[in-house]
């Protein structure tokens, strides 16, 4: 059996943007989602009905707005259009244990973590350009903390945190540039992560494709484990 504050996972979006995000997080009704720019996803109950999806569509501007409901369960009603649809799977820190081992770090790299700030936000976009590792806007710092690591002052790899819901932090956006990969850094930068959420008192998960395998593999051996498989969906309102 699963302990209570598992149950946030279930509606990570929706607790973040109730809980911690709170002061992210915009609503009409019972629906809710985040600042522009910040992050697309949104949030209904999983019973919602019409009304509370017509108070998503009122909250996102209208007809034919994108919906992003990350792993939300519920369906909408007649006339919502789908988007895209993603399998994935959940995967969570099991316990108090420190990270795995990420092993030693290219000898071409610096070799040095470091915390990245409002004024990395260009190169943070860039890198993000180059790799695809998710959804990532010009104030999804605003999310949490970000790390990175440079090669000859270059932004090269990152790592950051997203959603919040309560006890809990998502890692996310874990990427490395083309030229610099195998060289350990999304391991560490993830073990990094790790050791610092454990030290607020919360427990870290994270998010991953399905299809993403290599990703999978790395996080069994940094020690997370999988709570459930999960669906990302998006809409069009109607």
């Amino acid at each position: 059996m699963e302990d209570r504050d598992v149950v946030a996972l279930d509606d990570p979006v929706g607790e973040s943007l109730r809980g911690p995000h709170a002061h992210l997080a915009r609503r009409v009704g019972r629906a809710v989602t985040y600042l522009p720019g910040v992050a697309t996803f949104s949030s209904v109950s999983a019973d919602a009905d019409a009304a509370e999806w017509a108070e998503l569509a009122q909250l996102l501007g209208g007809p034919d707005q994108f919906a992003d409901m990350f792993s939300c369960p519920a369906s909408p009603p007649p006339g919502w259009d789908p988007v895209f649809v993603l399998e994935g799977r959940q995967m969570i820190w099991p316990g108090a244990r420190r990270a795995g081992e990420p092993g030693e770090l290219g000898a071409e790299s610096d070799g040095k973590v470091v915390e990245l700030d409002p004024e990395s936000v260009p190169e943070v976009l860039a890198l993000v350009e180059r790799t695809q590792p998710g959804p990532f806007w010009p104030r999804t710092h605003e999310l949490g903390t970000y790390l990175g690591i440079r090669e000859n002052g270059a932004l090269v790899a990152m790592a950051g945190e997203r959603l919040k819901p309560p006890g809990w932090t998502e890692i996310s956006a874990v990427c490395t540039a083309p030229e610099a990969r195998g060289r350990g850094y999304a391991a560490h930068l993830v073990s990094e992560l790790v050791t610092r959420v454990m030290s607020r008192g919360v427990r870290p998960f994270l998010h991953v494709a399905e299809k993403n395998t290599a990703a999978i593999a790395l996080y069994e051996r940094l020690g997370f484990e999988t709570r459930k498989h999960v669906t990302f969906r998006g809409f069009r309102t109607p």
